[in-house]
């Protein structure tokens, strides 16, 4: 797996193309290297396993990474701290630590953790330094196809830290942001507005520093080292 090639056969997964924005400028800023493909797959467990499904029918990609935001629920992790969780026979952990990534525990929830109450919870129940919602069914597909894969994720809330709005209040049956319902929220609520603001700008710090991990990778698996 130490050449552009085997990178290029990698397949890249982010629940929102706002997870995949800063890696694309990543991507595109670099020369002489296979670009992985991206996958978009929509939050949530029943829209991850139907759209890696519908991809792996096309080819088997050299292994899977999936990547995006994750809720802090270990007190000690910042915002923008980048995490992982890599399957031993993929050899990305070594390579992940030295990018600047730190091995952890994921809970992949089927639901949205918006309170410090609820990530405490979480904590307490699962030992999981991180909670979010894509990543178990992502992981559980590749092993049953015997396709290496890891877990990239990056803190966007602190473990402390109440989410600005209800987000599993505002999603539509098939788990995206309805923004209807998001514009009614505020309206009945604008001084959320601040706090919604906060969360976006560190939403853009923490996918500056994924796309930073990813890169040095990608730099990584290029020159085999």
């Amino acid at each position: 797996m130490g050449s552009s090639e085997s990178w290029s056969a990698a397949l890249v997964c982010f629940a929102v193309k706002e997870e995949a924005a800063e890696f694309r400028k990543t991507l595109s800023s670099l020369t002489g290297f296979g670009n992985p493909e991206i996958l978009i797959t929509g939050m949530g467990r029943k829209n991850s396993e139907r759209m890696l499904a519908q991809r792996l029918e096309k080819s088997t990609p050299n292994y899977v990474l999936t990547c995006g935001f994750a809720g802090a629920l270990n007190p000690k992790l910042e915002i923008g701290d980048v995490l992982f969780e890599a399957d031993i026979n993929g050899g990305l952990a070594e390579k992940l630590k030295a990018s600047g990534a730190a091995p952890s525990k994921f809970c992949c929830a089927l639901r949205v953790a918006t309170t410090a109450l609820e990530k405490t919870a979480l904590r307490q129940n699962t030992g999981a330094d991180a909670v979010e919602m894509e990543s178990g069914v992502i992981r559980e597909i590749c092993r049953g196809k015997g396709i290496p894969s890891a877990t990239i994720r990056v803190i966007s809330d602190a473990a402390n830290q109440d989410l600005p709005l209800d987000f599993n209040a505002l999603m539509t049956a098939d788990q995206t942001i309805s923004f209807p319902k998001l514009a009614f929220a505020l309206v009945k609520a604008p001084g959320k507005i601040p706090k919604l603001l906060e969360l976006q700008r560190n939403t853009r710090l923490a996918a500056h520093e994924l796309a930073k991990v990813l890169g040095k990778l990608l730099r990584s698996l290029r020159n085999g080292s």
